[in-house]
């Protein structure tokens, strides 16, 4: 998806929120990001975004980049969040976006190998959360790829 990094997800989206009617810092954090030119997104803006299904189209692509360029990139939390953000993210996106699913798979298991290779202590929540993140993705491919073999029966 070739999109101007310079804009924001409401101009992305021709979509705007508005002010956000309900009064907790998720929310406000959202709408404000909503307004943010994607080129500014920091990698906690990504897993925050993400994490709440929101702008995945423009979001997951700049997210695996990041990725690329480190596959524990970190948010605000621990190595890996945005990776375990990513694995996270709703399962119909996934199903229209087989190419980023591929690519996701790639990376998770990159960080999986590395992860196994390290003799620190300091991954043990990362291996833990990817181990939970990677099941749940892994799983929802299986079930979809059930469903469409029971459709081809």
């Amino acid at each position: 998806m070739n999109t101007s990094r310079s804009k924001t997800l409401q101009e992305l989206e021709n979509n705007d929120w508005g002010e956000p009617t309900y009064d907790s810092y998720l929310v406000s954090t959202v709408h404000r990001l909503r307004r943010k030119p994607l080129e500014e997104f920091t990698t906690e803006d990504l897993r925050i975004m993400i994490g709440q299904n929101v702008g995945l189209p423009y979001l997951i692509p700049l997210a695996l980049e990041r990725l690329e360029e480190n596959l524990l990139a970190e948010g605000d939390y621990y190595p890996g969040d945005l990776l375990k953000s990513v694995l996270l993210a709703e399962r119909t996106f996934w199903k229209t976006r087989p190419e980023l699913r591929a690519a996701v798979e790639t990376i998770l298991s990159r960080a999986e190998r590395l992860l196994q290779q390290s003799t620190t202590e300091d991954y043990v929540v990362t291996q833990e959360s990817l181990k939970e993140g990677a099941e749940i993705f892994r799983a929802s491919e299986e079930k979809s790829k059930l469903l469409v073999d029971q459709r081809n029966v």
